[in-house]
Order: structure tokens, then sequence, then C-alpha cells
């Protein structure tokens, strides 16, 4: 008979522990040997389905798919017909340096499933005719009993059985910051993930306790495997940069198509030149218009940017998302070790006197206590909080190791804290426990919630405290310590106190003591839970990093949106959203969004800031809903329920210490030091590489259209070729690794972060890139064509009147470049001029160049120059020097009017 099908089960967590045996026909003794092959058979070793990748070469020839590389290939192919081999290869160089960039950058792109399939359990202790054995975690079937305890990974999906103080941590799942605890009672069948107490779950790892438990879901069909599909079923987006290069590499194909045809039909049909000249001209008009140190110079930018970003912590693993960053316009992020420092920190102490708060984060045990806003000393006039201290001190199992000046905790996350809120009161942990040694001990259950220790001191007092959840200790509870008092227990109050807490997002804990004869050396379960005297509670909080509010902050003034998606509880995300500056007044959970229908879902995603109880299906639809907005995504996140989002945003952004290797294979980017912060440097130098991007192509694409205009009108005028396509190909080639590259390097203009996310449907030739392509190419061509007709006038011959007309055009580049340093601000200042040493190499540089050009004999052979003389450079600087008055005019009248229309 068939094992009924776990993929479409009834809801595990909601059923009962003997109706899941049942379902699964399974027992105490778990499967027999030849039922577990049985099934193993039926339903397939218990991994994840492989996924075949692209081999290196088809990566590396991937790279070549882009418009613009067919247009630089296709100048390759246009010198290699005109004979100047030499320039095909240059030009083949750039190319093929262009994808191995690429290909470097991409190398390890792809394996985010890679990456969860080694979170799986390598082995699992499983019951077979009733015998503990440990067989490979592949071999595990639905319906075997496996036992699992603290250090073990979860072998696949469990509904549990028999618990004993079983935790288990599900931060990489569900995003909850503390591990969870478990209980064999059923959950509700409309609980998420991170609420179905009664199951453990494939990739999980068990922190405390013990427990056996019912496989029910085995490879793709666990949580995991869901996760995993998620990811192989999420399509991954193209960048802007990306879009916008390959439309217009498309339209300026097109665009040199129609001039070259144009131009040589004029030449021909109208100016008389023979079919011969007009294909040279047509050649020449080709290579003056493409761009053919576009790609390598875009690339290199984004390298730049690479290693600026590594500079400031944010590792770069995909080499278009330095750009996309630079027009993100919402941050999804995670809570837990995104925001918050991953670390559990008593933030409140509520006596029945008073409510103090408690200074520092973290494990370190430093901190001060204060009251109503003012400092005080716990050991003076406090009796009640150095009481409740030393109690949670001693009803405690975590340490705290310091090495160097950081401490490290060794034990629960929840008792660290307390540990450290100890110490921060002046309690030492071991002249604690010799002062009141401990007797006996009723561990931590999740049945009864709740840890109770026995002590007695030096002087034959014995007493027992207790610690555990508020509402479990309250009902045990019938009096209360208030100033060294024991008073009747005022429940009321401090229902009003634990909500008001709770509201403040802290995690409370009860401390409880009770006096017991001093012969009493042993503990009974009814001995502590009735009788007790309640000293108060602790609220424990996640705490936020500090310099991540403040990152949240300039998101917020950049014009960035953020939005906090985490597995926590709504009360919990919306005090942190709060803290954090993050828009809380509406919190959304999972089981809101599911009821929302897309048109909705768009609508919330839009509105709301915090989104908490979220599965791995709910961030995906949520980043999806902001992408059908028009909104450019990143998301953070650090768990591998974090990474099918990851992988869908615009840019994925993946923690580098805490972070799971799935999520850091899914993302575009990893952190290094887990900050937030580093995001918004990542934002700003990403900003920065659009704009240097832009800046490259305002300066190469109008001394491009200069080139080619010449040319242009030369023919109509039914002139000879002022620069031969030769000659063209070298401007262009030294100009594009000179000076257009010196723009690569610019550092962030002062406003990059007071703007606005840029649209990212703005089109790359944008209006006012097209009036600055036309404006200077006029300047260009009114100074380069007209100096070689006047010099042609004056009967200078061909080759000095090219040599002087290609001189021209590269001086106007020079004094072009120190005005495109600047979008919008002047040019004519000591930055200006002086800012940036990689101008003036580039200039020295080309003017090396463009020196030998003109005088090297070899090179006059080449590229048939002739020497000239000083008069005439006399005459090339003052013309060439106008593009730079003219452009600092243009901007001057274009700042008074944005300023006017703002």
């Amino acid at each position: 008979m068939a094992t009924p099908d776990p993929t479409d089960p009834p809801l595990w967590h909601a059923l009962d522990s003997e109706q899941a045996l049942a379902r699964l026909q399974s027992g105490a003794g778990g499967l027999s040997r030849s039922e577990a092959e049985r099934r193993l058979a039926e339903h397939g070793p218990n991994r994840l389905p492989e996924q075949r990748g692209r081999s290196a070469w088809r990566r590396f020839l991937s790279q070549f798919n882009n418009v613009l590389i067919y247009v630089l290939l296709a100048a390759a192919a246009v010198t290699g017909v005109f004979g100047h081999y030499a320039d095909t290869g240059v030009i083949l160089g750039v190319v093929v340096i262009n994808a191995l960039i690429g290909f470097i950058q991409e190398g390890k792109a792809e394996r985010a499933l890679d990456a969860i399939r080694q979170m799986l359990s390598q082995q699992a202790t499983v019951l077979r005719d009733g015998h503990r054995t440990v067989v490979p975690a592949e071999a595990v079937v639905p319906g075997d009993l496996v036992i699992v305890q603290s250090g073990d990974r979860v072998p696949a999906d469990l509904r549990l059985i028999h618990v004993h103080n079983l935790q288990v941590d599900e931060a990489a799942l569900t995003g909850e910051s503390v591990p969870v605890e478990k209980s064999v009672s059923p959950a509700a069948p409309e609980a998420a993930i991170g609420d179905r107490s009664s199951m453990a779950f494939s990739g999980t790892l068990v922190t405390y306790g013990q427990a056996t438990g019912l496989i029910v879901a085995t490879g793709a069909s666990t949580e995991i495997g869901r996760i995993s599909a998620l990811i192989a079923g999420v399509k991954k987006l193209t960048t802007p940069l990306l879009r916008q290069i390959d439309r217009f590499g498309r339209a300026l194909s097109a665009i040199i198509l129609v001039l070259a045809l144009a131009t040589g039909l004029v030449g021909i049909l109208a100016r008389g030149f023979s079919v011969d000249e007009m294909f040279l001209a047509a050649v020449g008009l080709a290579v003056a218009a493409i761009p053919e140190g576009l790609p390598a110079i875009i690339s290199i930018t984004l390298a730049i940017g690479v290693q600026r970003m590594a500079g400031r912590n944010a590792i770069i693993r995909r080499l278009p998302a330095v750009e996309t960053l630079g027009s993100v316009s919402v941050i999804c992020t995670d809570k837990t070790g995104t925001l918050t420092r991953n670390e559990m920190t008593a933030q409140e102490v509520a006596t029945a006197d008073a409510l103090f708060e408690v200074g520092g984060v973290g494990y370190d045990p430093h901190g001060a206590f204060s009251l109503s806003g003012e400092e005080i000393d716990p050991a003076h006039g406090h009796p009640g909080l150095l009481e409740l201290c030393r109690a949670a001190l001693l009803c405690n199992d975590a340490s705290l190791h310091r090495e160097g000046d950081h401490y490290h905790l060794q034990g629960d996350p929840t008792e660290g804290a307390l540990v450290a809120l100890a110490m921060k009161a002046g309690l030492d942990p071991r002249l604690v426990s010799e002062e009141y040694p401990r007797t006996d001990v009723i561990p931590f259950e999740s049945e009864h919630r709740f840890m109770a220790t026995l002590h007695h001191d030096h002087a034959g007092h014995a007493f027992i405290i207790v610690k555990g959840a508020p509402e479990r200790i309250l009902e045990a509870c019938t009096e209360q310590r208030s100033d060294g008092q024991d008073i009747p227990l005022n429940i009321d109050s401090w229902h009003r106190r634990a909500e008001a807490m709770a509201a403040r997002g802290q995690r409370l804990l009860a401390v409880a003591f009770k006096a017991v004869p001093a012969e009493t050396t042993s503990l009974r379960f009814e001995d502590a839970t009735a009788g007790l005297t309640l000293i108060g509670f602790v609220g424990l909080i996640d705490p936020p990093r500090d310099e991540a509010i403040t990152a949240v902050a300039r998101c917020l003034s950049a014009g960035i949106q953020v939005k906090m998606i985490t597995g926590d509880h709504a009360i919990t995300a919306g005090a942190i959203a709060g803290q954090m500056g993050i828009p809380a007044e509406r919190v959304l959970t999972g089981r809101d969004l599911e009821a929302m229908d897309a048109d909705t879902l768009r609508r919330a995603a839009l509105d709301a800031s915090v989104f908490a109880r979220a599965s791995p299906e709910d961030k995906l639809r949520l980043v999806e809903a902001l992408q059908a907005e028009g909104r450019v995504v990143a998301m953070t996140g650090d768990g591998v329920n974090d990474a099918p989002a990851l992988r869908r945003a615009n840019v994925g952004v993946a923690m580098g210490i805490n972070g799971t290797e799935a999520a850091k294979e899914a993302a575009e980017m990893v952190l290094a030091d887990d900050n937030f912060a580093s995001i918004t440097h990542a934002v700003e130098e990403g900003r920065t590489v659009y704009d240097n991007i832009r800046k490259s192509l305002m300066f190469i694409l109008p001394t491009n259209g200069g080139q080619a205009f010449t040319i242009i009108g030369a023919v109509l005028l039914g002139s000879v070729l002022p620069i031969t396509p030769l000659q063209i190909l070298w401007v262009n080639m030294v100009t594009a690794v000179t000076l257009a590259l010196a723009l690569a390097f610019e550092p962030a203009e002062s406003d990059v972060m007071r703007r606005p996310p840029r649209n990212p449907r703005e089109p790359l030739l944008y209006r006012f890139l097209l009036w600055r392509i036309l404006f200077v190419s006029a300047v260009l061509v009114a100074g380069t064509f007209g100096l070689f007709l006047w010099e042609r006038a004056q009967g200078t011959g061909i080759e000095e009147a090219r040599t002087i007309a290609v001189n021209t055009l590269v001086m106007f580049e020079v004094f072009y470049l120190f005005t495109t340093r600047f979008l919008w601000a002047p040019a004519y200042t000591i930055d200006g001029l002086f800012g940036s040493r990689y101008v003036l190499l580039a200039i020295a540089l080309v003017l090396t160049l463009q020196m030998l050009f003109t005088y090297a004999p070899p090179m006059q052979v080449l590229f048939g120059t002739v020497a000239i003389d000083l008069e005439t450079w006399s005459r090339i600087l003052p013309i060439a020097f106008s593009v730079f008055i003219l452009v600092e005019l243009e901007k001057v009248i274009v700042r008074r009017w944005r300023g006017a229309s703002e």
C-alpha cells in the first residue's frame, strides 16, 4: 500500500502526534528496514533537486550579447575592410577585455541552490525496527522517527512527538532572533511558520534539549525545499543601465546606418563624388560616430565603483549592480541582524516600586541604570532592583567570556542578557554563585515555561528562585516584593505593565522567589508553582544598531523608502521600526498579505512600511508588487528565507558575517560588516557611478558627433575630408582611454545624496544630453572644419591642414573635459581646474601622444601627418578654448533656469 503523500498533507502542525503517526502509518518503534527501503524508492532521496548551471564557455560568450558590443564589432569589421588590421586588433582587444571583466565578476553566480544544499544535515539518528540507527540524511523517509539533540541539524521536516527542553534556532528560515521553544501540542491551523511550535524544519539547528520527531516531508517537499524552488523559479531582472545601453545601441546603430547611406547618396547624386570616394567617406563617418571606447569606459567605471564600495564594506558580486544601486528607490530590509545587533539586551526592569531603564547593548556588561531619566546606583536605595538582578543571575545557566574588548556568550541568549544585566548592577557571577550555591534545579521545559533553582546561603537560609513567562509566573504568585516587604499581589497592575512593555517591542521575563525550610535539599514541581513572591519583570529586546538609525535617516533624506519585512511578531517589528525612524503607523502581517489580491497588495506595499510574520512567499510578493509600481528595489537579508526575494530584487544585499551562504549566493552585494549603514554608502557610490557614466557619455557622444558632422559637412560642401578615417580612429581611441577614462575616477558631487532617486525609465539620451550633443558638436564642427577650410584657403597642403584639424579636435576635447567634470556646477574654480589628478594625468598623456602623432616620423608615415609650428598652435589653442567658455555660459543659463523653475 502506498504511503500517504506528505506533499498533499493535512496541516501537520495542527494534528496531534497520534494523528500524525496514524496518517503516515508509523508507530513507537519507527519503520521497519524493508518499509523504509520501499518508501525511499517511492519518495526518492532526501535531497534538493540540482539544476545544471551554464558552462564557463557559455557564460563567457554571453558577455558579447550586447548591442553596443555588436556596434563595436562592426567598427572592427570596418577598420578591417579599410585595411588597418592593427586598429582592428585594438578594437577586438577592447571587446575581449570588456567580456573578461563581466565573466570574472559573474564567475561565482547562480549557486544559491548549492549553498542551501550545504545547510542540510549529513546524517540522522532514526528508529528502525525499534532500534536506534544512524543513516545518511539522504536515506530518511516520511514516517521515520528521528532523534535530535543539541548541536544537531534537523534532517527533514518533523512533527514533534516527544520533546525535552527543545529549542531550535530558526533564524535562517523565519528571521526569529532567538531560539524557538518547541512543544508537542498542536499549533493553530492558520499559524505562520514561525508559530508552528509543534514542528522542526529541515536545515534548522537544535540549540538546546532533545526530541523525537516524525518525518512528514523530505527533499523538495520540505519548507527549505520549497524556498529553493522559489529561488529557481524567480526570474532575474536586468538592470536599468543594461536596458538603456541596449536601447541606445540599437538606436545608435540605426542612426549611423541612415547617416552613412544618406551622406553617401548626397555625395554621389548632388556633389558628383565617385562611389569609391563616398564609400571611404561612409567608412569615415561610421568610425567617427561609433564610440569605440564606450563599453570599456562603462565597464571600467563600474569596476572602479566596485573597488570603492569594497573599501566601504560593500562587496559587489555582479558588476551591473553598482549602477543599479544609484537608482534604488526602496530598500526592503530584514530586522534581525540587519537593523538590529542580533544580541538580546535587557532594556527595562520593572519592580513593584519603579520602572528602571538599562543602558548598554548586547552582552557587553557596561551600562548604567536610570530612573525617570536620572542615573542611579542599584546598590544604594533600590533593594528591589538589586534583588531582581541577583535572582536573575542565580537562576541562570549562561556565562559570558571576555576576549579582548568583546564578550562572547556561552548558553541561551536570553540568559546571557540577564548575566550582563547583573554585571551592570555590579554583581560578580562567580562570587554570587559562591555566596548562594545552587542545591537543585528544575530545568526549563517548554510545557511548563519556567526554570527554578534551589539555593542555600552560608547563614543557613534556603530559597527558591523561579523565572519564566510572565503569565505562568503570575498565576503562581500570591505576593509581590515592595520596599523590601512582601505585600499582596496587585495582578491588574502587573498586567498593565506587561502590556506597556510588550508594546515597546520587549520580550518579558518574570522573576519570583520563595523562602523554604533550611533543610530543603531537593525541588519538587509543586514547590515552584504556588506561593511565590514576585520580584519583577525584565524587558528584553534585540536592540537596533545606532549606525543603522542614522543610515535609515540618510536614505529617507535621499528619497529612498525603507520597509522592514521580518518574520518577527508585529508588536516587536512595529516597536523596532519606530526606534529606527521607519513609519510604523500601519503594521501588516503575512496573514494580512495572504488575504490581499494583486491590486490591494500593490497599494499596501507602497503605503505600509512594516511587514511582520512574513513568509518567503510574502517577501517575494512584496518585492514584485513594488517593482510592478515602477520602484527599483534593494532587498537586504541574511537567511535562507530571504534568498528568493534577494534574487528577485533589483539589488539583493546579503549579510557577510551572519548571513547564510544561500543568501550570499542569491545576492548581488554582500555587506562585509553586516551593517545597514554600508548600504547608504553603497547607494552613494552607485549614484556617483551613474553620474560618472553620464559624464562619460556627455564627453564621448558630443566629441564623436563633432567628428561625424565634420565629415557630413565636408560632403555637403563638396570638400575633401578634413580628417581621414584612420585619424578619426586615432582620436577616438586615444581620447577614450585617457580623457574619457579620467571621468570614471570623479568623486561624488556634494548634492548626490540630496537628490531623489533617478527615474529608471529616464532614457540614456535624455533631453539635456541631446541638446549638449548638438551644441558641442556644432562648436567642434565650426572650429575644426572652419580652421581646416581657412588653412586650405591660405594654401596649406592637405596633410598639414588635416594635421591641424586633428590637433584642433583633440584640444577641443581637452578643454571640454574640464567643464564636463561637473554636470551643473561651474568648472572655473581651483577644484574644477586642478582638483582631479586623474584629469591632469590624462591630459598630460594625451598631449604627449599628440606630440608623437604630430612630430614622430613613424607616426607621420602611418597617419599622414606633418609637423606644425608654434604660430599654428597659437591659432589652434584659442579656437579650442572657446568650447570651455561656451559650455560654462550654457551652465549659467541652465542653473538660473532650474533655480527659477524650483
